[in-house]
């Protein structure tokens, strides 16, 4: 899809800045180049068309429609609005409140709180630039498993009274849903693509550079050795190290992409990336305040499971979905 991109790039490097593409310095400057223009290309296309989508499902009428659904399939269509529904860290208490007001079951509730942030247009569009359709759409699907899994589990488990009281006695109301003309959705989706590039470019160049270093330093015989698809502990090792970090997947997704083109297996980049995404240390710290440390850890056993299976998973098909 990209190989005159590539070409281009090639030629700027080489003629321009007059660095030889078979040194490590050339290697990683192509890479930085050539997936910055790449992701932002696939980045502002898949926003604008799943804002746009997004535009039919405010978060008032996404708790809505939750309401309507009960048992697995309550925990199927979470996680499917998880994909097109607006979801941050910082909305994760919010969010749970108003589900809890509405009646929603708290295994539901779980299940859009876990596939939402490891699943959105923005993680899609980066993944299908860096490894192809069959790949991003895997992980999609993996994406939904995993929180209606973990969403199932959680509502069996009988976790309600590990919810703090004052939630359960909080009124938030009903909010008016704004429903929008055509235009508005096109201006919507337009205006989403700025605020979420403006928002996190930062993680994507940091992610990008680290990336372009993996890709022309670091040593891919050692990489591949203790990070590779045979090592049965590398996809433990990913989700371990992912956990306490603070990012998103658009910020890993290009360390994913640089430490495959050493080796390393696919399941074990991506458990990585979903670690991150999933189970941030920051998102546990502001769930606290609406759950108790039993149902947090129960979420994160859960959900780190779920993510290590998927790893494993993707381990052993990589060879049937790489591009």
């Amino acid at each position: 899809m990209f190989d005159w991109l590539d070409s281009l790039v090639r030629i700027l490097v080489e003629n321009t800045f007059d660095i030889s593409m078979s040194t490590r310095l050339g290697s990683s400057v192509h890479f930085f180049i050539y997936d910055t223009i790449k992701i932002i290309i696939l980045l502002g296309i898949m926003i604008f068309m799943i804002s746009y989508v997004r535009s039919y499902f405010p978060p008032e009428k996404t708790k809505r429609i939750l309401e309507k659904f009960k048992g697995i399939q309550g925990n199927i269509m979470a996680s499917l609005l998880g994909i097109v529904t607006p979801f941050c860290s910082c909305s994760s208490v919010p969010l749970f409140i108003g589900f809890v007001e509405a009646g929603i079951p708290i295994g539901v509730t779980f299940s859009f709180l876990i596939t939402s942030p490891i699943v959105n247009e923005a993680a899609f569009a980066i993944l299908l630039a860096a490894f192809g359709w069959k790949v991003a759409l895997t992980y999609v699907a993996a994406g939904v498993v995993v929180g209606v899994a973990g969403g199932i589990i959680i509502d069996k488990l009988h976790m309600e009274k590990e919810v703090e009281e004052y939630v359960y006695n909080m009124q938030i109301g009903k909010g008016e849903i704004v429903d929008m003309d055509n235009a508005q959705r096109l201006r919507f989706a337009f205006d989403n693509v700025k605020e979420i590039v403006a928002r996190i470019w930062i993680f994507l160049m940091v992610g990008i550079g680290i990336g372009a270093a993996i890709h022309g330093w670091a040593p891919a015989p050692l990489l591949a050795k203790y990070a590779g698809p045979d090592n049965p502990f590398a996809v433990f090792v990913g989700v371990v190290c992912g956990i306490p970090l603070y990012s998103n997947a658009l910020g890993t997704i290009p360390i994913a992409e640089a430490l495959m083109n050493k080796g390393v297996g696919i399941g074990t980049a991506l458990s990585f990336m979903m670690a991150v995404t999933a189970l941030s240390f920051p998102e546990m710290v502001l769930l606290r305040k609406v759950i108790k440390p039993r149902l947090i850890s129960t979420f994160v056993v859960i959900t780190g499971t779920g993510i290590i299976l998927v790893g494993y998973l993707f381990n052993g098909i990589g060879h049937l979905i790489a591009v």
